[in-house]
């Protein structure tokens, strides 16, 4: 197949390379700025190309910016999916397109199947389901990905962002009722590449096996860092400021592909290989 990739962030960055080690399909990776999504001639681009599959991993993920900044946000998170899902129907590509666990209201004790109904909140989920939303419209050879709280070595995620706090203060104060699921982006990405070979379309939640706190994501990280003695506080999320509230409970449950037979390992083993890439502290 010859597969495009828009985006080399976390996400785009591991199908490139995942693609490129097994050198099993032609690849081509558009990025900005030489490529801009939110243009309508990315349709003709697209349809001109006529790759057989176009997935797209970029996306406008800084949330509370997202709040001051809509009309940027939504022009690469639905106006961008939508040109795109017109030049894949131009060529009869198929397209995968990436969302979030934020496209759910994230209720106390709910766990979130790929059809349940959306309820997005923030200016940056709500522009995320208008891109889900666009797409569907248009494009019939279709996956939507959710995934959540995804981190890879090199990125700017939460670990990273933990990891860097600890070294710098030397204590932690981490929010304990904030509920998601670890997302490795390696483990994403394969689990990508297994579903389009499959050519069953649909909403798809692709994320690693179990759910946590954001706390116990920082436990794990830190343990696995070599950072067991940084004092770690819990703290509720009304302890911690920022502009945008995400939802509290959005944890995704994979049931679609599992149905498949694609699963991803336990979140724990991700961080764990995770660390072990970033920091190789691991004794």
């Amino acid at each position: 197949m010859h597969i495009l990739i828009i985006g080399d962030g976390q996400l785009g960055g591991a199908l490139r390379r995942l693609f490129e080690a097994s050198a099993r399909h032609r690849l081509t990776i558009w990025r900005q700025p030489a490529f801009d999504l939110t243009l309508p001639v990315a349709a003709d681009k697209v349809a001109g190309l006529a790759p057989d599959v176009v997935i797209n991993a970029a996306a406008w993920t800084n949330v509370d910016a997202a709040e001051s900044n809509p009309d940027a946000a939504y022009a690469v998170n639905a106006l961008g999916p939508k040109y795109l899902a017109e030049g894949c129907e131009r060529c009869g590509a198929a397209l995968v397109h990436v969302s979030t666990n934020e496209v759910f209201p994230g209720h106390p004790g709910v766990f979130y199947r790929e059809y349940d109904l959306t309820d997005a909140a923030s200016v940056y989920a709500r522009s995320k389901l208008a891109g889900e939303n666009a797409v569907m419209q248009i494009a019939r050879r279709l996956y939507i990905v959710r995934v959540a709280w995804l981190f890879s070595a090199g990125g700017v995620n939460f670990p990273a962002k933990i990891v860097d706090a600890a070294d710098r203060l030397g204590v932690l104060r981490v929010v304990n009722d904030e509920f998601g699921n670890p997302t490795y982006a390696p483990d994403a990405a394969a689990a990508i590449a297994q579903l389009i070979e499959t050519g069953r379309y649909g909403i798809y939640h692709l994320v690693n096996d179990g759910w946590c706190s954001r706390y116990e994501f920082a436990q794990q990280v830190l343990a696995h860092s070599g950072r067991n003695h940084i004092a770690l506080t819990a703290i509720t999320h009304k302890e911690w400021q920022r502009s945008t509230q995400p939802p509290l409970h959005a944890v995704l449950v994979n049931q679609a592909a599992a149905a498949l037979g694609i699963r991803l390992r336990p979140w724990q083993e991700a961080v764990e290989a995770y660390c072990r890439q970033e920091f190789a502290t691991i004794r």
